[in-house]
C-alpha cells in the first residue's frame, strides 16, 4: 500500500479522534437541556438511523469458515455490545455533569490501558509497554482526578468506571467482529443502546419537546456526528493505516476533548492538571509499543 493511501488513513483518524474529542463539549452541553438517558437514547438513535443505511451499501456476508462457525448469534453480540456500550456511555454522560469535558475525555482514553490489563483474565499477558503505559497514566490520573485532600470527585469516579466498561466493550467486539458483519454488528449494539437509555429515560426523567429543540445542535453533533460518521470514518480508514497507527492517532481523542472544552467551554486546568494529561496520554501512547514490538517480530 502507498504511502499516500496511509497518509489518507492517518488523516481520517485524526479527523475521527476530532470529532469524538469535541464530542466531550457536545454532551457537556446537552446536559443543560435534558437528562443523561434521553440524551444518550437520541444520540444513538441518531447515530443508527445514519449507520443502518450503509449497511445496504457495504455490508458482505462473513465466510462460512471456522471463526463464524464458532461464533455468537448476531442478535445475541448485539445485545451483549449492546449493553455493554450503554453501560459506558451513560455512567460517561452523568460523570460528565460533574467535571469538566476535559477530564472526562482524558479518563475515557483510560480504556486503551485498561484493555491489555484486563485481557489478562482470557489468558493474554501484558507486555512491557503495557505495563509501563499502565503506570504512567495511574500516575496521571492520580494528579488529574485527587485533590489535595485525597478526594476524587463523583463525575471522575463514574467516568473512571467508564472507562473499564468501555475496555470491556472493546474485548468483547474484537472477539466478536472478526466472527460477524462488523457494520450489522455495529448498527445493532447502537440501537440496543438507544433502546435501553429511552426506556429508562422517559420512566425517570422529564423531557418536553423544546427541551429537544433547545438541545439539538449538541444532540446531531453527539448522534450523527459522533456515533455515525465517525464510526464510519474510523472504519473506511482502518482499511488504508496499519492496526498500531489507528490506535495511537485515535488516543489523541483525548487532547482534542481538553482543547475543545479550553477553546469552547472556557475551562481550565492547574499545572498539576496538565501534568497528569501528559502523563495519561504518554501511557497511552506507551500502550501501543506491545503491538510494535509483535508486528516487528512478525515481519
Amino acid at each position: 500500500m502507498s504511502w499516500k493511501s496511509h497518509a489518507k488513513g492517518d488523516l481520517l483518524l485524526l479527523l475521527t479522534a476530532l470529532i469524538w474529542g469535541s464530542a466531550f463539549v457536545a454532551q457537556k452541553v446537552g446536559m443543560d437541556h435534558m437528562g443523561p438517558f434521553l440524551f444518550t437514547g437520541i444520540r444513538f438513535a441518531l447515530g443508527a438511523l445514519v449507520l443502518t443505511p450503509l449497511i445496504l451499501l457495504f455490508s458482505r456476508p462473513v465466510s462460512a469458515g471456522p471463526l463464524a462457525r464458532k461464533g455468537p448469534s448476531l442478535l445475541l453480540a448485539g445485545l451483549l455490545a449492546g449493553t455493554l456500550l450503554f453501560a459506558g456511555s451513560i455512567l460517561q454522560q452523568i460523570g460528565i455533569i460533574y467535571t469538566t469535558a476535559g477530564k472526562a475525555g482524558f479518563i475515557t482514553g483510560l480504556y486503551v490501558v485498561i484493555v491489555p490489563l484486563l485481557g489478562c483474565i482470557w489468558g493474554f499477558r501484558p507486555g512491557r509497554g503495557s505495563m509501563f503505559g499502565a503506570l504512567l497514566a495511574v500516575t496521571g490520573l492520580y494528579l488529574l482526578t485527587i485533590t489535595s485532600g485525597f478526594y476524587i470527585s463523583l463525575g471522575d469516579s463514574l467516568v473512571i468506571m467508564c472507562a473499564f466498561m468501555y475496555a470491556l466493550h472493546v474485548l468483547a467486539i474484537g472477539w466478536m467482529a472478526p466472527r460477524l458483519d462488523v457494520l450489522k454488528l455495529a448498527a445493532l449494539q447502537f440501537w440496543v443502546c438507544a433502546g435501553i437509555s429511552l426506556m429508562i429515560g422517559l420512566v425517570v426523567e422529564d423531557w418536553s419537546w423544546s427541551a429537544i429543540r433547545a438541545a439539538a445542535v449538541p444532540i446531531i453533533y453527539g448522534g450523527v456526528l459522533s456515533v455515525g460518521v465517525a464510526f464510519t470514518l474510523q472504519v473506511v480508514a482502518q482499511k488504508r493505516s496499519p492496526p498500531t497507527h489507528a490506535a495511537v492517532i485515535l488516543s489523541l481523542e483525548t487532547v482534542f476533548a481538553v482543547l475543545a472544552g479550553v477553546i469552547i467551554l472556557g475551562e481550565a486546568l492547574s499545572m498539576r492538571g496538565w501534568t497528569g494529561c501528559s502523563l495519561m496520554l504518554a501511557g497511552m501512547l506507551a500502550a501501543q509499543l506491545d503491538s510494535v514490538e509483535k508486528r516487528s517480530r512478525n515481519g
